[in-house]
């Protein structure tokens, strides 16, 4: 008896283990909400971040600000009459800059940094920058606002916060036009 009751056991086990299961189903269905939390989150800050920078250029009646098409704003220091080439792709650059917070406290200045070499648009540089010196001639100055999406947006650095507008004045001191 104690053989047929242990057969019968064996035989329910596993013929309902043999069951298809079926997934749980989730509490709670979001499909796509952190992408649209994100945009909207996003759109908030771009909107927040244009406000600060059109009050600072307001305050600013000394300089003519010019609106790039790249989502930044920019005005001549220094504009070099004599040279009208604009640096392209392969070309490389020469320049030194420093950064500044919105309130115009130095960041990083530009005997620490020093002067930079740069491949243009073959190598790294924060987006505003890559399109910024784009739009210099050799031996101008140009003071950029960009907005944080320009700058170093989310991560920051050890000095730059994340998510902070920066103000950039940069020298291009040479271009070395690609023999290519």
């Amino acid at each position: 008896m104690n053989k047929f009751l242990y057969i019968i056991v064996v035989i329910f086990l596993v013929f309902s283990s043999c069951n298809k299961s079926e997934p749980r189903k989730p509490v709670l269905r979001k499909s796509g909400s952190f992408i649209e939390e994100s945009i909207k989150r996003n759109k908030n800050l771009n909107k927040f971040e244009n406000k600060l920078l059109q009050l600072k250029m307001q305050k600013d009646s000394l300089n003519n600000y010019i609106n790039s098409e790249f989502g930044f704003w920019y005005f001549y220091n220094k504009k070099d009459s004599l040279h009208n080439y604009l640096p392209v792709k392969g070309d490389e650059i020469i320049f030194s800059f420093e950064i500044k917070k919105l309130n115009d406290s130095i960041i990083y200045s530009r005997e620490e940094l020093g002067d930079k070499r740069y491949l243009v648009d073959k190598e790294e540089l924060i987006t505003g920058l890559q399109e910024g010196v784009k739009l210099m001639h050799q031996g101008d100055v140009i003071t950029f606002l960009f907005p944080s999406y320009k700058a170093f947006g989310y991560t920051g650095d050890k000095k730059i916060k994340s998510n902070e507008i920066l103000i950039y004045t940069v020298e291009l001191k040479q271009i070395l036009k690609n023999k290519n």
